[in-house]
């Protein structure tokens, strides 16, 4: 914990960028009866009946120093997709960082293996030189940012029905561009101190 809240607090330095990472899902739910739309004096109808479309992953990254975050939307959440998610966030969203320092859960995905599984072994150890990964204790997703911005995105564009894995990526494609644009950031105020204090209880007893 204390590894984390210590990241938390280190000044901003694009050579090692603080990102989070973590993972979510969404049942894709299309509509039997098209809905009645909004009207004066009346909200949209729609019916309570439905059809499960299956289900698609969310992947989402945020750093919070620079109020910038990327999401994808997959069709499965495996060692290969993570890998490919991991991929592209050193290549291609931070090329010229030496060193991303990754913050996430202890997920059994969430490991250097997983890149030795999707590439050949001289590429999944370039990638995994260029990571310097912490992770959030059991029962501590409070302590991921990445975890606060999911709870943003269902609450903004994920809560009502979406029909198919298409739609969503461009809901969230657009939600993604206007919360950059804004460059809404995340101020960790917690401090190591304080959890001294607040969580004496998570320390051993000497």
């Amino acid at each position: 914990m204390e590894d984390v809240l210590e990241l938390y607090h280190a000044p901003y330095d694009a050579r090692f960028p603080q990102v989070c990472m973590d993972e979510s899902s969404k049942q894709l739910v299309g509509e039997v009866h098209e809905p009645i739309p909004v009207a004066p004096g009346r909200a949209k109808i729609e019916d309570h009946e439905y059809v499960r479309n299956g289900v698609a992953e969310i992947f989402i990254e945020v750093e919070p120093l620079a109020g910038r975050r990327h999401v994808e939307i997959t069709e499965r959440r495996t060692r290969v997709d993570w890998a490919g998610f991991i991929k592209g966030m050193l290549e291609e969203r931070y090329p010229d960082a030496i060193k991303v320092r990754l913050i996430m859960d202890n997920l059994n995905t969430h490991s250097v293996a997983s890149l030795y599984e999707a590439f050949p072994p001289e590429e999944a150890r370039r990638l995994a030189e260029r990571l310097e990964i912490h992770y959030t204790l059991k029962h501590g997703s409070w302590l991921n940012v990445a975890e606060i911005e999911l709870s943003v995105l269902q609450s903004q564009c994920l809560d009502r029905r979406i029909p198919d894995i298409g739609r969503m990526r461009d809901e969230v494609a657009a939600w993604e561009a206007e919360r950059n644009n804004r460059a809404s950031k995340t101020i960790w105020r917690f401090t190591t101190a304080q959890a001294r204090i607040k969580l004496k209880r998570l320390y051993p007893k000497l």
